[in-house]
């Protein structure tokens, strides 16, 4: 795939080129209305509109005297729809990808309303990255940004309500996560599973995300070599708890959530970048 088949974001690489050749750090929400909360922290910020409505916010976000080359655009609901942005990103020369999205948590009495988690890898319960490995193949964060997550939540105070760990990726939020049809007793069955074994929450995309990065830019280095790369693809995920089995924060507490993970998530990028 080449830059110029990336004709779903109707942009060039031009518009995502920066740091240094190693192209914009781009946060990747679900949401575009999301999008534009995240582009509103950015500096000499352009919006490129697009067609489809998902429009690519570019800028700058400095922090502590280091500035970064920045961008967001939402990827749309669901894995399918973030392949298509991802793949056209990477196309285009983004190499580093940060998914800020939203939660369901998994472990009520330890994660609660208003928590976030930084995914270490996810639970691949959807159909797009089938096309790419087997299910045998694990999907994983980069370590680089769960080590970058990390050090934002504990500069911001948020260390005591960030949690890192498996989060689960599915295709159908009703039906899976909200056991719905015919098949409701076996996925309420499968969602005590994952709660038993350990994993922290469920949301869409991550598991994709971490797949694609995988295939087409696995990090083949020493571990004294870090940094951005041009030939290394690191994507990592900060997600904001917005419901805890049939409990949901209402729209103050989740845009209040929304927030904290979208400045862990700004944070990590200069601390990426910093290495």
């Amino acid at each position: 795939m080449s830059a110029r088949d990336a004709h779903h974001l109707a942009i060039a690489p031009d518009v995502v080129a920066g740091n240094d050749g190693s192209g914009r750090i781009f946060i990747l929400p679900g949401s575009i209305t999301r999008a534009r909360k995240i582009a509103a922290h950015f500096d000499d910020t352009q919006v490129h509109r697009n067609p489809r409505r998902h429009d690519v916010h570019t800028g700058t976000f400095t922090h502590d005297g280091l500035t970064v080359d920045i961008g967001a655009v939402g990827t749309g609901m669901g894995c399918p729809s973030l392949g298509i942005i991802v793949s056209e990103l990477r196309a285009l020369g983004v190499r580093s990808m940060l998914r800020v999205g939203t939660c369901g948590s998994l472990q009520p009495e330890q994660i609660g309303l208003g928590s976030l988690i930084i995914a270490t890898g996810a639970v691949r319960d959807e159909g797009a990255s089938d096309a790419l490995v087997p299910r045998e193949v694990p999907a994983v964060a980069h370590p680089a940004w769960i080590d970058a997550l990390g050090k934002a939540a504990v500069a911001l105070g948020l260390a005591d309500q960030t949690f890192r760990g498996l989060v689960h990726a599915k295709d159908a939020f009703y039906g899976r996560e909200i056991p719905t049809g015919p098949l409701a007793d076996q996925n309420a069955r499968y969602m005590a599973m994952l709660e038993s074994a350990g994993v922290l929450a469920t949301e869409m995309e991550s598991s994709h995300l971490f797949l694609l990065a995988q295939v087409f830019g696995a990090d083949r280095r020493p571990i004294s070599q870090g940094g951005l790369a041009l030939d290394v693809v690191m994507a990592g995920a900060i997600l904001a708890v917005i419901g805890v089995g049939e409990h949901w924060a209402d729209s103050k507490a989740a845009a209040q959530a929304e927030d904290r993970a979208i400045q862990v998530g700004l944070r990590a990028a200069v601390e990426l970048v910093r290495g």
